[in-house]
């Protein structure tokens, strides 16, 4: 089946796809399930479950992710294309109905129940929305005449004001500076990237004076004495008691405290069972998969495939910044998980979806294959 010389799907997968960007996923994967072991007990226990539920839950959602990053990665661009537009419209469908079905918890709606299992859609739509912005941009470099940059702005904007909505003002700061980065890579002017730079800052201004949850949350983090950080407080704490190696797996105390230690803070029960050692090879990990997708990107000759992968890198990276940077009280707190370390079922399973279209986008493909070229009589050789 892996023979160079038997054309099979799977070996034409295996001897294209990026195996050292496959394997640095199939790592934080493992380090997912390691992490979900030790920081999702005490949580379970305090609020009247098996301790280990969250762990079996993780399991559980973890092979169909496997699955949907595998399966995603066999795809052609064309078919990626075609499937984001499909995700991205039911993403859309199910945000409006969780805006009007939705249970509303700590003053939003952002979870709808579907056979009984619990679906964050806007997770899904970040990636399928990337994809499709992406292939708007591609578009307007090779036909200026077609819209294609106002059509990409239309969807930012339909999105955007459905986050607003929820409300969820993590996940739509998160949006726009993948857009506004795809924006600049597509060679914008500055002049634009400027100005929507501008009106993000001014969105969040308005934010801060008309929200209260937000207004609340960036004076306690400018002056903590104005109200309850006591999560992060804890995750600080949590760092300072790990030292570089850590007090040893299931030793942490912070965990028994933390709410959310398996889900938002699970970088800091990282910290304080294993040390700021696992920390960075962490942070390596993460910047590995960023730094490989671009770098495979800027060398694909399809300008679709090279916007696309860039942005999914660009979303990969900067979730998992922010959700650092929250551990370490360096940004104002706000709900966003860990890439495959943190528990969640939608934000596994999408984040796997996006992972899946980076290993497609970046494999050697054919210049057959490769939609710029669009030339039948072109020889075949790695692109």
């Amino acid at each position: 089946m892996l023979h160079r010389d038997q054309r099979t799907p799977f070996s034409d997968w295996w001897w294209t796809v990026d195996k050292l960007l496959l394997g640095a996923i199939m790592a934080l994967m493992l380090g997912g399930v390691i992490l979900s072991l030790a920081a999702s007990p005490p949580v379970a226990t305090r609020i009247g479950l098996d301790p280990f539920h969250f762990f079996s839950r993780h399991m559980l959602f973890l092979l169909p992710s496997l699955m949907v990053l595998i399966g995603v990665s066999f795809l052609s661009p064309k078919q990626i294309r075609r499937l984001a537009l499909l995700v991205f419209v039911v993403s859309i469908i199910l945000i409006v109905a969780t805006l009007v079905f939705g249970a509303e918890v700590k003053g939003s709606r952002r979870w709808i129940t579907l056979l009984g299992v619990n679906i964050q859609a806007s997770e899904s739509a970040k990636p399928a929305f990337v994809v499709m912005a992406a292939w708007l941009f591609a578009e307007s470099t090779k036909r200026p005449e077609m819209p294609a940059t106002s059509m990409a702005m239309a969807l930012l904007l339909m999105l955007v004001a459905l986050l607003v909505m929820e409300p969820d003002f993590g996940q739509t700061m998160l949006v726009l500076m993948v857009w506004g980065a795809l924006f600049f890579i597509a060679g914008m002017r500055m002049i634009w990237v400027a100005g929507l730079a501008g009106a993000a800052a001014a969105g969040l201004f308005s934010a801060y004076l008309l929200v209260p949850h937000v207004a609340g949350r960036i004076k306690r983090f400018m002056n903590p004495a104005s109200g309850d950080t006591f999560q992060v407080d804890m995750a600080m704490e949590a760092f300072w008691n790990g030292g570089w190696f850590g007090l040893g797996p299931g030793e942490g105390i912070a965990k028994r405290s933390l709410p959310d230690s398996h889900t938002d803070f699970v970088f800091a029960v990282a910290a304080e069972e294993f040390g700021i050692i696992l920390c960075l090879a962490l942070v390596g990990l993460f910047a590995f998969v960023v730094l490989r997708t671009l770098t495979r990107a800027y060398a694909s000759e399809d300008m679709f495939a090279r916007f696309a992968a860039s942005g999914l890198a660009i979303l990969f990276g900067v979730q998992a910044a922010i959700n650092m940077a929250v551990n370490l009280q360096l940004i104002p707190a706000k709900g966003m998980t860990l890439p495959f370390i943190s528990y969640g079922g939608s934000s596994i399973i999408s984040l796997a979806y996006g992972v899946g279209m980076m290993l497609a986008l970046t494999r050697q493909r054919p210049r057959t294959e490769v939609e710029s070229m669009n030339a039948a009589g072109v020889a075949r050789g790695y692109a």
